[in-house]
């Protein structure tokens, strides 16, 4: 099997900081509102994905994006993947305001497919 060149390893620290700040600019300071959610995801979505795009990064990713109204209630998510665990990847950053929970993930599935050559 070979091994990967340090550089493609699942960017998790980049993509931290590509997702904060999405989050925060746009949730920061407002008020849980149901009609506006969908927006709201697709617009941090969006963002994070142009983001990523320019890592030029040997992934493809998917990204899901969770909110929910702050009212006592617990949240709980859960994914299971099946994936190469040496080369995909995936990080979770959570936020939280007065009103609403919010939770991005995004799984980095690696282009990268070894031929015959790299193996050992």
């Amino acid at each position: 099997m070979s091994m990967m060149d340090p550089s493609e390893e699942f960017p998790e620290e980049d993509i931290q900081t590509i997702v904060k700040p999405a989050i925060a600019q746009l949730l920061n300071g407002v008020q849980f509102n149901p009609s506006k959610v969908n927006d709201w995801c697709n617009t941090i979505i969006d963002t994070c994905l142009k983001e990523l795009q320019s890592l030029s990064k040997p992934y493809k990713y998917v990204i899901t994006c969770v909110m929910m109204q702050k009212n006592g209630g617990g949240m709980t998510t859960s994914a299971a993947c099946y994936w190469d665990g040496a080369k995909d990847g995936k990080t979770r950053v959570p936020f939280e305001n007065d009103t609403m929970h919010c939770i991005v993930t995004v799984y980095g599935l690696s282009v990268n497919i070894d031929t015959k050559d790299d193996e050992v």
